[in-house]
């Protein structure tokens, strides 16, 4: 049986923030589920896709969270949609994707020159808008692990990336906060 952790055998310290950042922004998905129970989500579906969103840090260069791969960090939603495709996990395969940020556009990826595939990545299904919002609340921070953070601290974090990405964490805030 496939176990998403056997990606993180020699590493216990990315191991354990992974696990963590993950049931944070779970438990944070299922209270948003659980808030609205009017957008019918799977909640199931989004308790695993949540725990494996983050699964492609591992094959990132981010030294600060323990990650020693060789990809830009941008590339973790992708390479974890890669990995769990590989393994027939398609739907959480797609959360990986769509979770970066408040979603990438095409535009966006072309007009930054970042090196992931020129295609929308945003996220569709109600599970995948969930986990995209809830993950937004946590870093990755080995100091701050479990802090929830403020939709103030979030906002201004997100205009950082402009105007676009902003606008639609406010509309993923509008439908789920």
């Amino acid at each position: 049986m496939f176990d998403p952790l056997d990606f993180y055998p020699t590493e216990p310290r990315l191991r354990e923030l992974l696990l963590t950042h993950s049931s944070c922004v779970a438990k944070k998905a299922l209270e948003v589920s659980k808030k609205h129970p009017e957008l019918n989500a799977d909640n199931d579906f989004l308790y695993r896709a949540a725990m494996l969103h983050d699964i492609g840090i591992v094959a990132c260069d981010a030294p600060g969270i323990y990650c020693f791969g060789s990809l830009p960090y941008i590339c973790h939603g992708v390479e974890g949609a890669r990995m769990l495709a590989e393994h027939g996990m398609l739907r959480e395969a797609l959360v990986c994707e769509r979770h970066t940020g408040s979603g990438l556009t095409a535009s966006e990826i072309e007009e930054n020159a970042l090196p992931l595939p020129a295609r929308d990545m945003l996220p569709v299904s109600i599970e995948e808008k969930i986990i995209c919002y809830a993950d937004k609340f946590y870093s990755k921070n080995p100091d701050s692990l479990t802090a929830e953070k403020s939709i103030e601290r979030i906002i201004s974090e997100m205009q950082r990336h402009g105007e676009a990405p902003l606008q639609r964490f406010l509309s993923l805030h509008a439908l789920l906060g």
